[in-house]
């Protein structure tokens, strides 16, 4: 495997486990239940879109946001790192949107927005994505953020079946792991960051 392909591999299981789109397929099943095919099929399109622009803007324009806070790189990554383990926390004791009663009630754009950011898109997959660029060029973290979305798409399109098939519990297990290895590379960060 060239360095390439293998960058793009890596990029993408960890991009795959920081947009956690299990817990988000779980928080779209419940949030779209009264939903008719088509409703939740443009609820599903509205929730990535919203993900893949603002993954776009950091992508394009991250590293001009590190100058305009007076920030560097190194401190970004001990943030993201802290975010990072926060996250991998939740994941693994099982938090999620889903029971914090914020989607309940809401229009279908509403609850795309929420899945869109913080859910696909949070503060971890913001940085990471600052982190990628600096480390892997743009293109790279680019094509990964994609596939990843691209993937996320394809869950919420098939999100009955996929929650049929898997089940609460299996989808909780999945989160689980996720969440020990989204801590692993918490602490990544910050050794990275603070030189050790």
């Amino acid at each position: 495997m060239d360095p390439a392909t293998e960058a793009v591999v890596q990029l993408v299981l960890l991009f795959f486990v920081i947009f956690d789109p299990f817990v988000s397929l779980a928080v779209f099943v419940i949030a779209t239940q009264g939903m008719d095919r088509g409703e939740r099929n443009r609820t599903a399109i509205f929730a990535v879109a919203v993900a893949g622009i603002l993954s776009l803007a950091v992508l394009l324009f991250g590293q001009g946001l590190l100058t305009v806070l007076s920030t560097t790189l190194e401190d970004f990554r001990v943030a993201g790192g802290i975010i990072l383990g926060l996250l991998g926390i939740r994941m693994v004791w099982g938090q999620s949107l889903a029971t914090s009663g914020i989607i309940k009630k809401n229009s279908a754009r509403a609850v795309a927005a929420i899945i869109g950011t913080p859910l696909l898109t949070g503060p971890a997959a913001i940085t990471t994505i600052m982190i990628s660029v600096n480390d892997f060029g743009m293109l790279i973290t680019g094509l990964a953020v994609a596939i990843v979305l691209a993937i996320s798409a394809l869950m919420f399109y098939q999100a009955n079946l996929v929650h049929r098939i898997l089940g609460q519990a299996t989808l909780q297990v999945i989160s689980t792991i996720l969440g020990m290895i989204t801590i692993a590379w918490g602490v990544k960060f910050i050794r990275i960051g603070l030189g050790i």
